[in-house]
């Protein structure tokens, strides 16, 4: 056994494969349960899943572990995380837990959670939890029968997350003539999305909206916008929305079929607000991964890009931290702090489509204030992962790469916290040259780490 269990969003792996087994699950429950519980009230925990078929064997073995701690569990059944985030501060819960692998195939599931406040926890908290699931010795100090926790489904979960995020919008706003494409990804946002831009008057195109445990995130969501693309072009749509399976993340496509990023929507959403003085010190929060031209957008309008690792719970903590309102990541996580304390791609979509409806103009228009800089992104498996600044190979062809951008770009090489993969990022003015260095540090990844 390997003494770490989370990665950089929680534990991830794939179902039935270590750690990913019934097991670990059921002590990850009692784990958790002995690591929040005080003793002096009665515990609450809310447990939300996505659409996989695993998510039955995830979901029954944190509910025996929690309720063999004392912990009383409140089921939601197939939510996106950021509602279990929500929830979790809403009913006054001790504990939120998320049963998804995200943007990954159905294969795979992971386990995450928040804490009372609706954060994830600190890495402190997650190492004490390790620490006790993985101790065979491990003396759990079961509290008496009559203290054992109780399970019960809360039916109104989906209702009480659609009415907090139309809240989000002014009071008589709506997208009554607003035509929309929408990708569910078969995943967790399938009952709540449609009717809430249903509700607010927008004209709905839905796909990616009948899971059935194993089609999660099978070529369609935010990994695979041209879908949207297409059906965007097809029905004259003004606005295409992508999330992936836990709804946790947003990519868009403008009305002419070009898919925006969530750098993109960033730079739109920043320019917003500080045009309404709702940025504090016109603070943008995004990681090393975010395009040059973003830095370059925010310092034209008077702003600062901060910088942080990859990850949302980073770009988070820097929030925090820098008393900053808003930040995101590329990949579509975008944190609206004024609203939600993790990334909601159904928010960000209503807050996106607020400030196309208020300043009346299509998304293309809107889009067109940040030039991207060439940017190429490749992913490469990899069997170990070893420190790039361990392997001579590595090091020399990436200072090699810099030298040929002289100055005028990036290289940025890190490992996935969740998947078996390296992630190669080259940036610069003249794209063959990006894509030639992209490929060659992937070929380099290929045969150095084997």
């Amino acid at each position: 056994m390997t003494q770490k269990l989370f990665g950089t969003d929680g534990l991830r792996g794939q179902v039935n494969i270590y750690p990913m087994v019934p097991e670990i699950a059921l002590r990850l429950g009692l784990a958790a349960g002995m690591y929040f519980r005080n003793g002096n009230k009665r515990h609450r925990v809310v447990i939300g899943k996505d659409t996989r078929l695993s998510g039955y064997v995830f979901e029954t073995a944190l509910t025996s572990g929690l309720c063999a701690a004392g912990m009383d569990v409140f089921l939601v059944g197939p939510l996106p995380t950021p509602a279990i985030s929500f929830l979790t501060r809403n009913m006054r819960a001790d504990l939120g837990v998320v049963i998804s692998a995200s943007h990954n195939p159905f294969m795979d599931n992971g386990i995450k959670f928040f804490n009372r406040d609706g954060f994830k926890l600190a890495n402190e908290a997650e190492q004490a939890i390790t620490e006790m699931v993985l101790n065979p010795r491990m003396e759990w100090g079961y509290p008496p029968s009559e203290e054992v926790g109780r399970a019960k489904k809360i039916a109104d979960s989906p209702g009480r997350y659609i009415v907090f995020l139309k809240n989000s919008l002014p009071e008589h706003m709506t997208f009554d003539g607003m035509k929309v494409v929408l990708d569910c990804a078969h995943g967790a946002s399938y009952r709540v999305a449609p009717p809430i831009f249903e509700e607010l008057g927008a004209d709905v195109i839905k796909i990616g909206t009948e899971p059935n445990g194993l089609n999660i995130n099978d070529k369609c969501g935010s990994l695979y916008p041209e879908v949207v693309a297409h059906h965007v072009r097809e029905h004259g749509a003004d606005i295409g929305l992508a999330l992936d399976g836990d709804a946790d993340r947003l990519i868009v496509v403008d009305e002419k079929g070009r898919v925006l990023d969530g750098d993109q929507i960033m730079a739109m959403c920043a320019r917003d607000m500080m045009e309404r003085d709702e940025l504090p010190g016109r603070k943008l929060v995004a990681t090393v991964m975010s395009n040059m031209g973003l830095d370059l957008f925010m310092k034209d309008n008077g702003g600062q890009l901060v910088r942080t690792p990859v990850g949302d719970r980073h770009v988070v903590e820097a929030m925090r931290r820098e008393g900053a309102t808003f930040g995101g990541e590329q990949s579509g996580h975008l944190i609206f702090y004024r609203y939600a304390t993790t990334g909601d791609g159904i928010l960000a979509a209503l807050q996106l489509m607020r400030l196309m409806n208020i300043k009346g103009k299509p998304l293309s228009e809107l889009a067109e204030l940040m030039d991207l800089l060439p940017q190429v992104l490749l992913n490469v498996h990899v069997e170990r992962k070893i420190p790039f600044d361990q392997v001579d190979a590595v090091v020399q062809a990436q200072k090699a790469a810099e030298e040929k951008l002289k100055g005028r770009g990036r290289v940025l090489l890190r490992y996935s916290g969740t998947e078996s993969v390296a992630r190669v990022m080259v940036e610069g003015e003249d794209r063959d040259l990006v894509e030639e260095l992209a490929n060659s540090l992937a070929q380099t990844l290929k045969t150095s780490l084997k």
